[in-house]
């Protein structure tokens, strides 16, 4: 099973994104954040194999938010 984090700031798009990956056997979306602050909290609670993150975000963007995570998670 591939743990899957959705961070986007529009509920929205979080959620159509959670339907289609629900279709598929073998992915499980494990949490979602609405920034990469709170992306960053949600890594380290869930441990997901994946972080499907939105650029363009307020608080932190996702390019911090990623730059954050390969640098804490290198994996």
């Amino acid at each position: 099973m591939i743990k899957v984090l959705l961070v986007d700031d529009q509920t929205l798009i979080r959620q159509g994104i959670r339907l289609l990956l629900e279709l598929e056997p073998d992915i499980q979306v494990v949490g979602q954040a609405a920034d990469g602050r709170a992306a960053l909290v949600q890594v380290e609670a869930l441990h997901p194999d994946v972080v499907l993150m939105d650029v363009r975000m307020p608080e932190m963007d996702g390019l911090a938010a990623t730059r954050a995570l390969s640098a804490s998670h290198p994996k």
